[in-house]
């Protein structure tokens, strides 16, 4: 049994009361705060997010706000997607990247109005960035992080549980777009989306003082659809095909590399950070590509805390950035970032806690 030590660098979350009452037994940090990734029964949690209804504390994908005359010119110059025609109440899905074009985060860019925005960001300190850029560029903008912080309803009947709290305004928000509203006196906003293909929503509280109440809301209006606690799902987010950023890239990933080429813009203007670099590499090709990765046998494997190496003819092609064993297909599957000489159907190596395992080379989604 391991112990948290208490430090000002590590934030708890609104709703840190709320898990351990629910009885979380394992945390990861993300974003200097303590994300929780089990409550005991990870077969349990898995299928009822695949069958039924999970609730989850996310408030570690941390809000970086712009806000100000300049907020539509910076959130355009971090994000080499087109985001002249989002609407308000719209968000999208944004890969920001350095000038080299290499990605460093994929948040959702909430426009909540023409002079503020929201990046609902994944685990790297793009705050500081933003603020950097926007100071270097002259703009008129403020950039802070706001007291927001998400919960997660995921699941194929989370849409009748934040129905029944919110009202059925929900059932016509589109993916990615967003309400703001009020729980009670509660001040919240609803988007359909989270870190799943189950279906669900987020809810973005904006008082922190006031996670425990909300987290226990949406628990009791839960019980009739078999609500229970959960967290982002190793197992169904590999099956299921979603990115990682920071698990499944690396300092020299770019998005072409890792699925996300469809949501690069290469006409967006020239001042875009990193659009020229991504321009070049949209030219000639990407070196890299993801695939998935079905590994021979039906024993679980144990990732570990590393990248494994896979190999062809004893040639280093590529890593695999993550593996699991599926509940469903009831193999060891995983993605392979590998050279682009590789293709689907092909057969490799992949070196894992000093052992080879053999493995076929799939196309994304697994299911």
């Amino acid at each position: 049994m391991f112990s948290i030590s208490p430090s000002a660098r590590l934030r708890p979350s609104p709703f840190f009361d709320a898990t351990v009452a629910e009885g979380v037994r394992a945390f990861t940090t993300y974003n200097h705060m303590l994300m929780p990734t089990s409550y005991g029964d990870p077969q349990a949690e898995y299928w009822r997010l695949i069958n039924g209804v999970s609730q989850w504390d996310v408030a570690v994908e941390r809000q970086v706000q712009l806000k100000g005359p300049d907020a539509a010119v910076l959130a355009q110059i971090l994000a080499p997607r087109d985001l002249s025609r989002q609407k308000v109440g719209q968000g999208k899905y944004v890969p920001l990247c350095n000038h080299h074009g290499v990605l460093i985060n994929d948040p959702i860019c909430l426009k909540l109005a023409d002079d503020l925005f929201w990046l609902s960001i994944a685990d790297s300190n793009i705050w500081f960035w933003a603020q950097a850029i926007a100071a270097e560029r002259g703009l008129n903008v403020e950039v802070s992080e706001p007291d927001v912080s998400p919960m997660a309803i995921q699941g194929p009947k989370a849409e009748d549980v934040v129905a029944h709290v919110c009202g059925d305004f929900v059932r016509d928000l589109k993916y990615f777009w967003f309400s703001e509203t009020t729980i009670g006196d509660i001040p919240v906003v609803v988007q359909r989306s989270g870190w799943s293909k189950q279906g669900g929503f987020e809810i973005y509280l904006r008082d922190g003082s006031r996670g425990t109440e909300l987290w226990n809301i949406f628990k009791e209006a839960g019980q009739p659809w078999g609500i229970g606690p959960g967290n982002p799902n190793w197992c169904e987010r590999i099956e299921s095909g979603l990115v990682s950023y920071g698990g499944d890239s690396d300092t020299t990933t770019n998005p072409f590399e890792v699925r996300m080429g469809k949501y690069v813009d290469l006409d967006v203007p020239d001042d875009t950070i990193g659009i020229q670099a991504l321009r070049q590499i949209a030219a000639t090709g990407a070196k890299r590509h993801t695939l998935g990765l079905v590994l021979e046998g039906d024993t679980p494997i144990a990732p570990g805390f590393s990248w494994n190496p896979i190999m062809q003819n004893g040639r280093k092609m590529g890593d695999l950035t993550n593996v699991v064993f599926s509940f469903r297909l009831k193999k060891n599957i995983g993605f392979a970032l590998v050279s682009a000489d590789l293709a689907i159907g092909d057969v490799v190596q992949c070196q894992i806690g000093g052992t080879s395992h053999q493995g076929r080379l799939t196309d994304l989604p697994f299911l």
